[in-house]
Parts: C-alpha cells; structure tokens; sequence
C-alpha cells in the first residue's frame, strides 16, 4: 500500500516517526530539513510530494519527491545526502517495487545525492526494476570527509599536508597577535539573529554567487538551531565580520553546510582562520567523530580532509514511457561518447 501527501505537516505519525529515526543520523534527511526545502527551495513548477509505503499495516519507508513537469527525489542546490528512508526491518526491494509502481506511469524519476556505499540501495534499485523501470547510475558529485574519532586538535593538525599544515600555523599565529580579531560560536538564543545577518553580510562580500534561493540559509539556520545541531562559526576583525560558516551536528558527524569570506580582509585569510578555529571548537567540545565538507570537489577539501565520498545519481526510467525511451538513449548515447572519448573498447 502506498500513499501520498503533499506536505511534512499532513504525514501521519508513524511517518514522521520515520523522519525522527533518519534525523538522528543526519540532520539532511529529517522533518526539519524537508520542510525548510519544500518552503524555501522549490524549483519552478514543482510541489512537494511524500510517498509513504506500508508493510503489513506499519510505515515502511518514506519517499519525499518533487513532482510537476519532471519528477525527482526532493533534493537541492544544498543537499549533500539523500536517500529513501526505511524503518528497521523493512523490506527495501519491496519499497523499492511499490514506489516504482506508484512513479512508472509519469516517465523518468531522478534520484541524486546518494550514497552508493548505502546497503539498502541495491535491494531498493531491485524493486524498482522489478516494477518495470530501468536503473540508470550516474555520478553526481565528491564529498570530502575525515575521521577523527579519539584525535585532539595537535593529533588533526599533524595528520595535515605539510604546507597546509604551515599555512595553518602562521595564519592562527598573526590572527592572535590581532586583538581586534574574535572569533564565536552561535547555536541558538538571543545571538542568532544577528548571527544570521552577518552571515548573509559576509556572504553578499565575498567571490560566490549569488543563491538561487536567497531565502533558504536564514530559514534552515533557524530550523538547525531549533533542531539543537547548528554551530554558526563568525570571525570579525574590527568588529566587523569577515569569515562565517554553519555547521549541523547530529549523531558523530559534523557537516560544514556553507562558508563564506571577505575578499577584501584577503590578509588575514579569515577563511583558513576560522575553518582552523571551528573544526578546534568542534574537537574541543567532544562527541564527533567525522568531519565532512559537504557538496563537491572544490580544491580545498582535500586538505582538510583526506577522503572523497562518491555521490550518486540514479536516473529511474519506465522503457515503453516516450520520456524514459528518450532518456534512456540519451543516457546510452553519453556513455558511448565517453567511451569514445578516452579509448575504452571492450577488448
């Protein structure tokens, strides 16, 4: 049996117990999160959709989709992980086949952002062909992790490259002989506020782009902080604020969600500053065990880091659909270009 509702708020309560469970392990995949996305970044002509799949009467798994002109799992410019999510013990190629069932009439169904490591996932794909509709993978992006469960910050810092590691020592040294420098933390409370403005302050400073949706950080800062997880990093120098970063924490892992700086305060390099000063804070305050760098391969991560992460896409397609015919040519047609274009054959 599978259901739909068009909002987080219209769920049912053994569904949203699922988004409880999934929110324990990452803040990106509970209520809060979905809720804030559905609100605040929703692509043109798109309305939030949650299939809600029962086994033997009990919630099972929980599928939030945009649907409209195309139809996709309800991620976002500022989704680093998602995944269909499944109660304990449930059955993933059943989900799997359900949810097919309910999508293969309105051709292609793209699901991003997806751990390919995540041990449901072959089963799910299994499902959903056998509902009738091609598994078509494709790479999505990198995510940059590191453990450092046990290690204090010398313990980090020594497992740094070389002239990171430098950078980072002369850059903490100069920022302390700076007493107009500070550095704070925001979780929550009468700070956030004006934590959020100096954030979108130095954001609007910096190199990067304007957002495709400008109303989303604000609005899932607060719900993080609502949530307990949000650890808003600002420098100032000056009082005035030149480096800002949020974090989310839950379980042992704490993901940078964004980060900004001020080009114009380039000589202190107030990005390295307090990126060095917040994984410090996080590491002094105890319980993570994981720092990840979220969404892509910028070239800085891997410094910091250590580990890239593959991040999937896997492209759902009923065959007798015009719309998954098409794609799944188009997607057949890719590969053989890149085939062609590196040399491959098949021997």
């Amino acid at each position: 049996m599978t259901e739909a509702f068009d909002s987080v708020a219209a769920l049912p309560g053994d569904a949203m117990a699922l988004l409880a469970a999934a929110a324990r392990d990452d803040f990106q995949l509970g209520a809060a999160w979905f809720r804030t996305v559905a609100a605040h970044a929703r692509p043109d002509g798109a309305r939030p959709t949650f299939l809600l799949h029962r086994q033997d009467g009990r919630a099972a798994a929980l599928l939030p989709l945009w649907r409209g002109a195309r139809a996709a799992g309800m991620t976002s410019p500022y989704t680093c992980i998602f995944r269909p999510l499944l109660a304990e013990g449930a059955d993933a190629a059943r989900a799997g086949h359900a949810f097919g069932a309910a999508c293969r009439g309105g051709g292609p169904l793209r699901l991003d952002a997806l751990d390919p490591d995540w041990p449901c996932l072959p089963a799910l794909l299994a499902g959903f062909r056998r509902a009738g509709m091609a598994a078509l993978r494709f790479d999505h992006f990198g995510n940059w992790a590191v453990d450092i469960g046990g290690l204090d910050w010398a313990a980090y810092l020594a497992g740094r490259p070389g002239e990171l590691r430098e950078t980072i020592r002369r850059r903490l040294a100069r920022a302390a002989r700076d007493t107009s420098v500070t550095f704070a933390v925001i979780d929550d409370g009468p700070d956030l506020a004006a934590g959020i403005a100096a954030y979108e302050d130095v954001y609007a400073r910096s190199w990067k782009d304007a957002e495709p949706f400008p109303d989303f950080t604000a609005a899932i800062m607060r719900a993080a902080a609502d949530a307990g997880v949000l650890r808003l990093g600002l420098l100032r120098q000056g009082g005035v604020p030149v480096a800002a970063q949020y974090w989310s924490v839950t379980g042992a892992t704490a993901r940078v969600e964004k980060l900004a700086h001020d080009e114009g305060a380039k000589q202190l390099s107030p990005g390295t500053v307090l990126t060095a000063r917040m994984i410090g804070h996080l590491i002094a305050r105890g319980g993570v065990e994981t720092l990840d760098f979220g969404r892509g391969d910028d070239g800085y991560k891997a410094g910091w880091t250590g580990q890239r992460r593959a991040r999937i896409g896997v492209l759902l397609c009923p065959p007798w659909h015009p719309a998954g015919m098409a794609a799944i040519g188009r997607h057949l047609a890719g590969r053989l270009r890149k085939r062609v274009g590196s040399g491959g054959s098949d021997g």
